[in-house]
């Protein structure tokens, strides 16, 4: 009983701190509850209202972890009102649906056996391995065996698409550079008398939203492998080139990757795959491409798991997949980018 409660303390504190309300100081952003990271910005409210939706709106924002049909099925959750959403709120007859892909039961490398299996024994909360189990948000509590969504219920309960319990980690490039004339000049918006920067975007195969390219981080594998990788793949289509292409790619890759960086994001992400006992975490880097040298001689091509890319204006009118419209805007905010042509929209949708 006392290591239960001791178990209980801990999660309540880890996700307290992962999840507590800073104040950043930003322009226009006075006096903002924010999670703190390495620069100032104008930063989300990481509570249990995490990642609103792409429309930016306040509601309880643990939105898209709740939607049905679950992705690539007709599974419906159980409803999971917005009071009811954190694990501190007592709700007896809670009965999530219980749903786990055929695709990850058949034991991919990718994906983790069941935990009812005997010769399963993950080590949570830590590194496992080669398998990364420890959350960018802290610990995180464990009960009945399977590791318990720190951002609270999502109606689902097994692992859905996702490989791993717990935490399931990827890595997002934003590729931005500034949207320029045809005499090589930067394009100042009209309204808001800032440059308009342009990110690579690609529209994904699984359900036709468009994205940041990205995916999961393998095991033992660096970010900033993933970074690279990913990009290389779903948005240059490195995967069908031939050995030569491959590394005249490579070549270009590694001075984009080489320049100037910003860390966007690192935590919890609110994705339709999440379930209570598996969820997505991510880092979002913005590589800047500022004279456009690199990427002007690089073809997009869309590959592995988009199916299409192309270089999309950064602006509010964006709607992209989980929580990725949040990403850009702050990237738009970071680079003192156009972002609305609402001058008192700074701080809109946070």
């Amino acid at each position: 009983m006392a290591g239960r409660l001791l178990g209980r303390a801990l999660a309540a504190v880890s996700l307290s701190v992962a999840l507590a309300s800073v104040t950043v100081k930003s322009p226009g952003c006075r006096g903002i509850p924010a999670f703190r990271n390495s620069f100032s910005s104008c930063w989300f409210h990481l509570n249990t209202n995490v990642m609103s939706g792409s429309n930016g709106s306040k509601e309880n924002s643990h939105n898209k972890a709740r939607t049905s049909p679950y992705p690539g099925s007709k599974v419906e959750r159980s409803q999971v009102p917005n009071e009811k959403v954190g694990w501190l709120v007592e709700w007896q007859d809670y009965n999530p649906v219980e749903y786990t892909a055929v695709s990850v039961l058949a034991g991919p490398r990718w994906a983790d056996p069941q935990i009812s299996e005997s010769n399963f024994s993950p080590k949570f909360n830590e590194k496992d391995g080669h398998v990364e189990r420890k959350s960018k948000n802290g610990l995180y509590e464990i009960e009945n065996g399977r590791p318990r969504n720190p951002a609270g219920r999502t109606g689902l309960v097994g692992r859905g698409l996702l490989g791993r319990w717990g935490p399931n980690h990827a890595a997002d490039p934003i590729i931005t550079r500034w949207k320029k004339d045809s005499s090589g000049n930067k394009i100042m918006h009209p309204v808001s008398g800032k440059h308009i920067l342009q990110f690579v975007a690609i529209k994904r195969k699984d359900c036709g939203e468009w994205a940041i390219p990205g995916g999961m981080v393998d095991p033992g594998e660096k970010i900033s492998a993933t970074l690279k990788r990913e990009f290389g793949e779903e948005a240059l289509n490195s995967l069908q080139k031939t050995s030569a292409e491959k590394r005249e790619i490579e070549e270009k890759l590694h001075r984009l990757f080489s320049q100037d960086h910003l860390l966007i994001y690192k935590g919890y992400v609110d994705d339709p795959r999440n379930t209570d006992n598996a969820w997505m975490e991510t880092e979002a880097v913005n590589y800047h491409d500022e004279t456009g040298e690199i990427m002007d001689n690089l073809t997009l091509e869309a590959g592995d798991d988009a199916g299409k890319v192309k270089w999309v204006d950064i602006s509010d009118k964006l709607k992209l997949y989980a929580s990725h419209f949040q990403f850009i805007k702050l990237v738009a905010e970071k680079r003192d980018a156009h972002w609305s042509e609402d001058s008192e929209a700074d701080c809109h949708g946070l």
